[in-house]
């Protein structure tokens, strides 16, 4: 099913100096369908189911430190989720437990750092956060994995 998520503001990447007020991301199965204003994705896409966000939504970031502490692999990748990540890097992710929880959460796991940015066809890794820095929703190869209540 396409879904559009759809915040306060859209940042394509989190060093944009202009977000797009009403900006939109439209994700069909784990790809990005189209980024732009709401009004347009709506005309392009209708039917489509819509998700609104508070605050700031923009591409999920990787997470570049050990991952939190957590009981299982599991739920330590969870807690990167939480944070408004999907990805991980290769360093941190340094035993067969982890890499499997990952991969099991399509937790993207890399060699190197990279700056995470939403792009047409691109994977669909998208977070949002709230102005105090929250992250209140993460969306990993489309698919929502974390959603603050």
């Amino acid at each position: 099913m396409l879904t559009i998520h759809t915040a306060d503001e859209l940042r394509r990447s989190w060093g944009d100096t202009a977000p797009l007020k009403d900006g939109a991301v439209a994700v069909e199965g784990d790809r990005v369908a189209g980024v732009g204003p709401l009004d347009e994705l709506l005309e392009r896409f209708p039917g489509a189911r819509v998700r609104r966000w508070p605050g700031s939504l923009g591409p999920a970031r990787v997470h570049e430190g050990v991952l939190p502490a957590a009981p299982s692999p599991r739920e330590r990748v969870h807690a990167v989720l939480k944070s408004g990540a999907t990805a991980v890097l290769e360093a941190y992710a340094d035993d067969a437990g982890l890499r499997a929880a990952a991969a099991r959460n399509d937790v993207a796991v890399l060699a190197h750092p990279r700056t995470p940015v939403i792009t047409d066809t691109g994977r669909a890794d998208l977070a949002v956060f709230d102005t105090d820095g929250t992250c209140l929703a993460t969306v990993c190869a489309g698919r929502l994995v974390h959603r603050r209540r």
